[in-house]
């Protein structure tokens, strides 16, 4: 093995003489780059830089700035949104970005062939339901080019919060040839263990980019990824770090996020697509053993933001009142008392994954019910969840946007994020009722909605994650901690600080 000193003085020169890319590190995995399919709040990270829509996100406060658009503006009944874009935006191979480009973008987000999980949050347009679940046409979505910078969206509902959602990558402006991005950088490079940007000289606001070059190493190897951050050799580390190893433990930045770890049953299949079989199992969940090594325990869905008062809490661990509840079930479903029942749990391969299902299963055994683990490796877990034939799963989900709505679409019934294929016609009308509502009237609608959504037992509340980041901020800057953990990588930049290097040899 070279020596690490060596080897850092070599870093040191070769950096100071040529520069080199701004560099993350991230943890191993595949990135999915299709802004239309792309499901993970890495890729997400990612996309910021390579595709821009109307919106963006402010990377200090999170509110919607504007991207592409110069200026709209909303109908008295607030049904109508025109939208003007700014005039000379190009892709980065030079054609222009124009009100026909962001129709074409989003009516190929809603075509029923691409599958897209996002596709739904655009129900709120006239014909996009319709459309995406291949029910409707095209040319009955209310999406209307006005002329080349001008385009009118036709609602079916008021939606305050459309700039919020359009923020999010799969809105942006999309090439039909992938390769062709819209944003701040285009992708140079990408082996499947290193991505390379640069900046994209046809960008519209190119002028306001400081970084030339990005580079994004994936490495698992945190005691490395701790070396490296130390000599200097990257400026982010995603996570993947030993803290311990750390020099300088200000640049430790722990937050907690804008997102829920929990349980969901899949309403497929009896008797778990019934209400009163799940609340048996929730009443002997326990609680605080499940949610032990959390460091933000979530007893509902939603993580508390802004005014939005949460509904009850599930916390009750009851083992008695567990077996009379299935016991009820059983009768109310004509069953007999003693007839058996079994349960399958689908987990990642991962420890914490399996010790959360054993926990389960040492409980739920306690009332009669055979429980089965069915595990697949982590990397394939999440994309295996639609064709996948158990009743129970894992999920993380992390709000797209600072909104409760980010978390309740998950299970709104025509939802195309809504794995659990669960439907209650009373959760759908108080979100449809929210959509016509604004302030606290809203937020209480949706409250409602949520408490619905766990009083008919259909999820397991685990745990509020927090981000681990390692990061100088006084030396990068237009980073910041925020709910979403993302930021936009157009708006960082190097603060310049003098390095000395001292002279060894003195003349005489």
């Amino acid at each position: 093995m070279k020596n690490k000193l060596v080897l850092f003085l070599l870093f040191l020169s070769s950096a100071l003489l040529f520069g080199r890319p701004f560099t993350i590190i991230d943890a191993v995995h595949s990135y999915n780059l299709d802004p239309h399919t792309a499901n993970y709040s890495s890729e997400a990270q990612i996309l910021t830089g390579l595709y821009e829509g109307l919106f963006s996100h402010d990377p200090y406060s999170l509110e919607p700035v504007p991207a592409l658009v110069a200026d709209y503006k909303v109908s008295r009944d607030k049904l109508r949104w025109t939208f003007t874009l700014k005039e000379g935006a190009r892709f980065s191979n030079g054609e222009e970005i124009t009100a026909q480009t962001i129709k074409d973008s989003w009516l190929s987000l809603l075509n029923p062939a691409t599958a897209a999980p996002f596709a739904s949050l655009l129900d709120c347009i006239r014909g996009a339901a319709e459309y995406r679940t291949g029910k409707g046409d095209a040319t009955e979505v209310g999406i209307s080019v006005q002329s080349k910078y001008q385009l009118t969206l036709r609602l079916v509902t008021p939606t305050e919060h459309l700039p919020s959602i359009l923020c999010h990558h799969s809105f942006s402006a999309v090439h039909p040839d992938r390769t062709v991005y819209s944003g701040p950088f285009l992708l140079e490079s990408y082996d499947g263990s290193q991505l390379r940007m640069k900046k994209n000289p046809k960008y519209h606001d190119a002028a306001n980019v400081a970084l030339e070059e990005i580079l994004v190493i994936q490495s698992d190897d945190t005691l490395e990824n701790s070396y490296l951050y130390n000599t200097g050799a990257v400026d982010w580390v995603l996570s993947v770090a030993d803290i311990a190893s750390l020099i300088d433990y200000n640049s430790v930045l722990i937050n907690a996020e804008f997102a829920t770890e929990y349980l969901f049953f899949k309403s497929h299949k009896a008797p778990w697509n019934q209400a009163a079989f799940r609340n048996a199992l929730l009443a002997a969940v326990p609680w605080d053993v499940l949610r032990g090594n959390s460091f933000v325990p979530a007893t509902t869905l939603i993580y508390p933001i802004g005014n939005y008062k949460a509904p009850a809490a599930l916390a009750d661990y009851d083992l008695e009142e567990a077996k009379l509840l299935l016991e009820q079930a059983k009768s109310e479903a004509g069953m007999a008392t003693d007839a058996p029942l079994e349960i399958t749990i689908a987990v990642s391969d991962t420890d914490y994954a399996k010790s959360q299902a054993e926990l389960l299963m040492e409980s739920w055994s306690q009332l009669g019910i055979t429980v089965h683990l069915s595990i697949t490796p982590i990397q394939r877990y999440l994309d295996s969840i639609s064709s996948w034939d158990a009743d129970l799963f894992s999920y993380t989900w992390i709000g797209d946007f600072a909104d409760p709505l980010a978390f309740l679409e998950l299970f709104r019934s025509d939802s195309t994020l809504n794995e659990s294929q669960w439907h209650n016609s009373e959760y759908d009308r108080l979100l449809q009722e929210a959509a016509f509502a604004t302030g606290d009237k809203r937020l209480e609608l949706l409250s409602a909605a949520e408490d619905v959504l766990l009083s008919d037992g259909l999820i397991i509340p685990i745990s509020h994650p927090v981000t681990l980041n390692i990061i100088d901020r006084q030396r990068v800057k237009g980073w910041y901690l925020n709910a979403l953990d993302i930021h936009p990588l157009k708006h960082l930049y190097l603060e310049t600080i003098p390095v000395s290097i001292p002279n060894l040899v003195l003349a005489k």
